[in-house]
Parts: C-alpha cells; structure tokens; sequence
C-alpha cells in the first residue's frame, strides 16, 4: 500500500514538474495562480480599492493560461524547438497596461490608484510564473509583495514617512494683513506652510486665506484645525487636499 502511494506521489510530482504541459500539471497551475490572485486581491480589497479578490485572481488566472498556452501551442503543433514559446505571454505584459490604467483615477493633475496598478501588473507577471511551473518563485513573491503592501505601510505610518500637500481654507472676521499667529501654530505642530493665498472682502469685512501645507501623510490634523479655529474669532474653516482648490 505504502509502495502503490510512493508511486502515485511520484508520478504526481513529475506531472507537476514536467516541462511539458499536460492536464495535471494545467489545473494544478491555474488553482495555484488563482489562490496567490486572491491573497493580492484580499489586501487591495482591504484598502477599499475597486480593484480586489475577484479582479485579482481573474487577472492572475488569465496570465497563468496565456503563459500555458504559450508553451502548449508550439508543444503541440510546432515542436519545442521551432514553436516561440514566449509570443503569447510577451502580449500579457502589453494588454494588463489597460487594466492597470483603469484602476488609477485622474483628478484635477493628481493621480491615485499607482500602487493597485503596480499590483495588477506584478500579479500579471506572477501568474505567468505560475503558468510556466515556478512555484517557489510564486509563492515567495507573492510573499514579498504583501510585505510591500502591508509591512512597509504599518512602517511608514509609525516613522511618518511621506508626505502631502493639504489647504487649511479660513474665513475670518475683520481684515488681516498678517499671518504670524498662524505661523506660530503650525510651528508648534511642526508642519511646514509652503504657501499662502488672501482675499480681502471689504464689503462684509472678512478675510479669506488659503494655508498651503505640507504634513505628514498619516498625521491626525484635527487638533491643528481646533487651534487654527481659535486664533482669530472664524466664520468657516475647511480642509482640503491642494488639488482641490
């Protein structure tokens, strides 16, 4: 019994193994490739981004069967040597771009959704990997990719790297030709102005002003806001991301 289970895990092992496509080694690779798609998928889905499980082990499935085909076709009609096993997965690499460029939104000269576009065109690759039978490799990248997405995230948000560009719009009462007391709050949160715009409404005798702002990207604003609000008596104040003004 032993000996009938050695054999049958043998040749299991030499199907999956095989250079040779064949319906074994087929399924195995496109269960596998989906499996690795969702894992992706499950953490984008995680950040709320359109793109997830599904999308993701779709695209991973597809280039897994585009890179067996690559090998089956010239395996079957043309021989190993003569067939260009390459041609098919090549046009993989070209066509996720579409897929990549709809998951990213442009607004007003900003640009979001690089980092799920960077994950469609590695989980792309990742799948032709698994398709050509590097199931180590696959598994270890997908490995490294969460580490990128989720291990450097919970890294930079502790040391505060990165950051970006807020507007502070304020609306005070009365006319105001300076700024220095606003400067003085953003100094005690360490935040750099970058620049300002003022418009002065004489008619009603208010001040409008336009803070540009250079934050950490994972900093809490709202207690900045609370004393921004506090420093002159305030009529309206609002945060926004600078694209938006």
């Amino acid at each position: 019994m032993w000996e009938l289970f050695l054999d049958w895990h043998g040749n299991l092992m030499d199907s999956l193994n095989s250079l040779e496509v064949n319906a074994t080694n087929s399924l195995f690779r496109l269960f596998l490739s989906m499996l690795l798609g969702m894992i992706i998928g499950a953490e984008r889905k995680r950040k709320g981004q359109i793109a997830g499980i599904r999308t993701f082990a779709l695209i991973s499935m597809g280039a897994c069967l585009a890179m067996l085909l690559s090998i089956y076709v010239p395996q079957m009609y043309m021989g190993l040597k003569n067939g260009d096993p390459g041609r098919i997965a090549a046009q993989v690499i070209t066509g996720i771009g579409f897929l990549g460029g709809g998951a990213m939104i442009h607004m007003k000269g900003a640009v979001r959704g690089l980092t799920t576009a960077a994950g469609i065109w590695m989980t792309a690759i990742l799948g032709m990997a698994v398709g050509i039978g590097m199931y180590v490799i696959s598994i270890f990248a997908t490995f490294l990719i969460l580490i990128t997405l989720v291990a450097f995230e919970q890294y930079s948000k502790r040391r505060k790297l990165g950051q970006e560009s807020k507007v502070i719009n304020i609306t005070i009462e009365g006319i105001h030709h300076s700024i220095d007391d606003y400067r003085k709050v953003l100094n005690e949160y360490d935040i750099h102005l970058s620049t300002f715009y003022v418009e002065y409404d004489y008619e009603n005798q208010l001040t409008e002003l336009n803070l540009v702002i250079l934050v950490h990207t994972y900093t809490d604003v709202l207690p900045l806001l609370t004393n921004i609000g506090n420093v002159f008596p305030t009529k309206k104040l609002t945060l926004s991301n600078q694209i938006d003004i």
